[in-house]
């Protein structure tokens, strides 16, 4: 017996319509699709680049069922067609003759509607029964022509409700979003049509509409046109957007230590803006990085009543008032250290932060304090500071105190800082000692595009910083502060992902400070290079200039570095192996500047906290290797 079942029309020609979301076998076979990868637009379909093959997919002691199929949609059929699947639904259970045969008359039609699912809508499918004697099993041959694959013709999109009114006043918002969602749209001419696509193609553009403002963006109807004759798709799509939902009051639970202002502040929010998406996660990360916070949330309540003046809902944990934070930690820079912090977020009940940290290292001992305000309606926020430092190397010993009074503002990946700074700065060596003073103006600029802010390993960040004032040094303690100066330095780091499990690390630095001829420079303002952030296989801060018989700071500096990293294997994606090269210098002008190179390989640990590095790297300029390691722990 064999039983033959395919799709055609008058003259071989037929159209229909698929409506979706479709019924239960639809949403079934979609599940597996997913695990199936279309072929490339333009690229032979693997039903025809590839032969069919036929195996032995489902024996019971009475029957056996071979699928000649490729083996894609071979592997389709076997998951979720009935008479494929009866053995593991019903173990143990004799089927009796007429229910196999209401099974084999039934599969090729079924058979055709999970076929269709992945394109193909012209397929022939026929199942043919063999009894070889009364003893021996019924054997079924089910064999499957899936026919060529349907690809993606067209796709109009018609727009309904605000953002077609929008649309046509010819509102820059609207035209730049639907011209997104049209030159977004995952499924482009010339791919191949599945289900599964197609459903997640919808679901994307309606959280694209969503994420920009429409939260009650749906589908008034779609529809996949198929024209069988030439294997072509047309998409269409009726979007109704709903209303633009707009900003209004907030609605805030769960303060008790801050104010109401605290938290508005911190939102950015102008009345009347829309609700995107970015609005709001970029108002939960603001409260969050103030630090004032434990948790945050930010939600809108989508009521189409109020879509003029939306309600937010921001639900808050407000960090503990008092904090203590302590640290032990070790670096080849400045040796084992221990940190004391003490943090208090209403410092003298009023809306301040106070911070205090105390740090004791065998090289560096340093005091931080600092009083600020929270965030105010212009979205900065004011500081002032004071810092007392004393730095060890094996050449000199440099003790710096620092005062400034400036203000930040952070708006999403950028941050600003400005401030005045007033530094004192004395250096002792065997030789000499000197005493430099200075007065600056200071503006740095940070921009971050990274996926991780721990362990980031795609995008890049720039930071950059000017500064201009007056120093004194040595010499003219008795004078006024009379030698103008100009600062500027900057660094770029690039993260990218490369092939075979491999990841690119670069920096490229440069800074150079302008005073006159013959006035020394303090080590705040000045540069040195050298140490695990700069050019490995030297010593923490020991390329630079010499004065004194010590290595001093310099006027320009220059240095790079690349990284290539790779976890070491399938169970050790935490610990990965690198190899580097770094090159770089400190000097009191261009011509005298010349790069020290150091290469070398090491091991990172990407712990929870922050990688942890240990490298091993030869410095060429002074023909040893150094040991290069930073490990911290906070308590």
């Amino acid at each position: 017996m064999t039983i033959t079942r395919g799709r055609s029309g008058p003259h071989g020609k037929a159209r229909f319509l698929v409506v979706l979301p479709a019924a239960a076998l639809l949403s079934v076979a979609t599940a597996w699709a997913q695990t199936v990868e279309p072929s490339p637009a333009g690229q032979p379909n693997p039903p025809t680049s590839q032969p069919p093959a036929a195996a032995d997919v489902a024996t019971s002691g009475r029957w056996t069922l071979r699928i000649d199929a490729p083996a894609e949609l071979r592997g389709l059929l076997e998951r979720y067609l009935d008479l494929a699947r009866l053995p593991t639904l019903s173990p143990g259970e004799n089927l009796a003759d007429a229910e196999l045969d209401r099974l084999i008359q039934a599969a090729p039609a079924q058979a055709l509607e999970l076929l269709s699912t992945e394109g193909y809508f012209d397929a022939k499918v026929s199942v043919d029964k063999r009894v070889v004697g009364p003893s021996s099993p019924v054997s079924l041959l089910m064999k499957v022509t899936p026919g060529p694959r349907a690809r993606i013709k067209d796709m109009r999109l018609l727009v309904e409700g605000e953002l077609s009114r929008l649309e046509s006043s010819a509102d820059s918002s609207a035209v730049q979003l639907l011209g997104q969602a049209r030159a977004g749209w995952a499924l482009p001419m010339g791919r191949p049509f599945r289900n599964a696509d197609w459903s997640d193609a919808k679901g994307a553009l309606l959280a694209r509409l969503r994420s920009a403002g429409y939260a009650l963006a749906t589908y008034s109807g779609t529809s996949a046109r198929v024209d069988t004759e030439r294997s072509e798709v047309s998409l269409v799509l009726v979007v109704d957007s709903g209303p633009l939902f707009r900003a209004g009051e907030p609605q805030i639970d769960g303060l008790a230590l801050h104010t109401r202002d605290t938290v508005l502040n911190l939102a950015g929010l102008q009345p009347g803006s829309p609700v995107t998406e970015a609005l709001m996660l970029d108002f939960q990360e603001r409260l969050i990085k103030s630090g004032l916070f434990e948790q945050a949330s930010v939600t809108l309540q989508a009521d189409e009543r109020q879509a003029a003046a939306a309600v937010l809902q921001v639900r808050v944990k407000e960090a503990a008032r008092h904090q203590l934070i302590t640290g032990l930690g070790i670096s080849s820079n400045t040796g084992p250290r221990l940190t004391v912090e003490h943090i208090d977020r209403r410092a003298f009940a009023r809306a301040l932060v106070a911070r205090n940290k105390l740090e004791w290292g065998q090289q560096r001992q340093a005091w931080d304090g600092e009083l600020s305000t929270h965030v105010g309606e212009d979205g900065y926020r004011w500081f002032t500071g004071l810092t007392i430092e004393r730095l060890l190397t094996n050449a000199d010993t440099v003790l710096a105190q620092r005062v400034r009074l400036g203000r930040a503002l952070e708006q999403g990946r950028i941050e600003r800082t400005q401030y005045a700074e007033w530094e004192s700065t004395r250096r002792r060596t065997d030789l000499a000692r000197s005493r430099v003073e200075s007065l600056t103006a200071n503006h740095s600029w940070l921009w971050r595009s990274i996926d991780n802010p721990v362990l980031p390993t795609d995008g890049q960040t720039l930071s950059a910083q000017l500064a201009g004032g007056a120093l004194r040094s040595t010499g003219t303690d008795r004078l006024p502060l009379d030698s103008p100066l100009v600062r500027a330095h900057a660094r770029v780091t690039v993260y990218r992902p490369l092939p075979a499990d491999w990841y690119l690390q670069s920096r490229v630095e440069w800074g150079q400070l302008w005073v006159r001829e013959g006035v020394e420079a303090s080590e705040h303002l000045g540069f040195r290079a050298g140490g695990d952030d700069s050019v490995r296989g030297y010593a923490y801060r020991s390329l630079g200039p010499q004065r004194d018989g010590a290595t001093a700071s310099g006027k320009v500096v220059a240095g790079a570095s690349v990284e290539l990293a790779r976890p070491l294997g399938p169970a050790w994606r935490a610990l990965w192996g690198a190899v580097f090269i770094d090159a770089g210098q400190a000097a009191d002008r261009w011509s005298d500047w010349r790069p020290s190179v150091g290469t070398g390989f090491g091991l990172r640990w990407r712990s929870p906290v922050g990688p942890l590095r240990v490298d091993l790297a030869y410095g060429e300029a002074v023909k040893r290797w150094r040991l290069h390691f930073s490990v911290g722990l906070v308590m």
